[in-house]
């Protein structure tokens, strides 16, 4: 979740607050299969810290609650999170304290990562990328694998269209399941959640994505996992 860079701060930190109350009841629930997508993403990160040190980017890290346990089983050499809230850095700060080398920048993730000259073993971000239309998401690759060093991967947790889905077709099919399967969601909350996918929900096919981490300089991809249309996939450099 990505909150307005012209809030005021107060307003923000308001803003952080009513959603991540929301989300948290979402993922409390796992009605995004968070618990079977990490648990794999952590086996990702026991891979490649395997008697290596390894450094982490990650964008739209919102207040890392999920990420956190892996890289505590999995320490990396060092962190580095970009959120645009305040507020979720703040939770973030709390979340990560196991971590010892961290950094949390307040900021536009793919500003930050096209803006940026430092080099990460690891990229990851977790529902962010389909916020981005199709244009942003090609160089939101292009200026990840920029900012990768050598044999680095891209770690992307993410919702996608089926195979030859539109975009509203994938829409109504994604709230039809909201409003039937996330039953424990009070009705405002539920509407809330729904008019959120409806606006900010631009995801691509597993293929799309593969096309453009192709055309971006990665000479790998695969899907890891999939849970209904949230997808664990990972990119890798040579």
């Amino acid at each position: 979740m990505m909150l307005s860079d012209l809030a005021t701060p107060d307003d923000q930190t308001a803003l952080f607050r009513k959603s991540w109350t929301l989300y948290d009841e979402i993922t409390e629930r796992n009605y995004m299969c968070h618990r079977e997508i990490y648990a794999a993403v952590a086996t990702l990160l026991r891979s490649r810290s395997a008697g290596n040190p390894y450094t982490v980017l990650d964008l739209g890290c919102g207040n890392a609650r999920f990420l956190a346990p892996c890289l505590e089983a999995s320490p990396p050499a060092a962190y580095h999170g970009v959120d645009l809230s305040s507020a979720a850095l703040g939770e973030a700060e709390d979340h990560l304290s196991g971590i010892s080398k961290k950094t949390l920048t307040r900021g536009e993730m793919l500003s930050f990562l096209e803006g940026s000259s430092g080099s990460f073993d690891l990229i990851f971000t977790g529902f962010a990328v389909h916020h981005l239309d199709t244009e942003a998401k090609q160089r939101f690759f292009k200026a990840s694998s920029l900012r990768l060093a050598p044999c680095g991967e891209l770690i992307m947790v993410d919702v996608a269209r089926g195979e030859g889905e539109t975009r509203e077709c994938y829409l109504e099919s994604y709230i039809r399941m909201m409003r039937t399967a996330w039953t424990g969601i009070s009705p405002e909350h539920l509407e809330e959640a729904c008019a959120h996918v409806k606006a900010h929900d631009f995801p691509e096919t597993v293929t799309g994505l593969k096309q453009m981490a192709f055309r971006a300089g990665f000479s790998q991809s695969r899907l890891v996992a999939r849970h209904g249309q949230h997808h664990l996939l990972e990119f890798a450099k040579d």
